[in-house]
């Protein structure tokens, strides 16, 4: 899958830029012999501590993003919290590791922003296949 990720600062070019940000966080990998996605968060999570820092270090890229579509503090703060609750279990060996799978912060802070932008930008809302 090609991913097209443009460069302005319309609503429409930065829901792309999150949503291939959140792919390549989520869901850009197949387990091998499985059809589970994972994606640069869940892996580079495998690394003990260092690795949830640097994960959520992309993952607040999604934020960035976010703040400069305005939306308002509280969803900002709760995109936060959606990270930090990840970072934080992340550090706990095998457990961390496994919550990736479940929970997907970066795929809720996704979710946080489209549902902003097609209230707000509805000629930014994709039509999904």
């Amino acid at each position: 899958m090609g991913i097209e990720v443009p460069t302005g600062s319309d609503p429409l070019s930065v829901r792309k830029r999150i949503e291939a940000m959140e792919f390549v966080l989520e869901r850009s990998f197949k387990v091998p012999g499985t059809n589970i996605p994972v994606g640069l968060d869940s892996i580079v999570g495998l690394v003990p501590v260092v690795g949830d820092l640097i994960a959520a270090g992309m993952a607040a890229y999604i934020v960035w993003e976010a703040r400069n579509l305005d939306l308002p503090r509280w969803k900002l703060w709760r995109m936060a919290g959606n990270i930090a609750l990840d970072t934080a279990v992340g550090t706990v060996p095998i457990v961390g590791d496994a919550l990736d799978f479940i929970y997907r912060s970066n795929s809720r802070n996704l979710k946080i922003v489209k549902d902003h932008l097609d209230k707000h930008h509805p000629r930014t809302k994709i039509i999904e296949q």
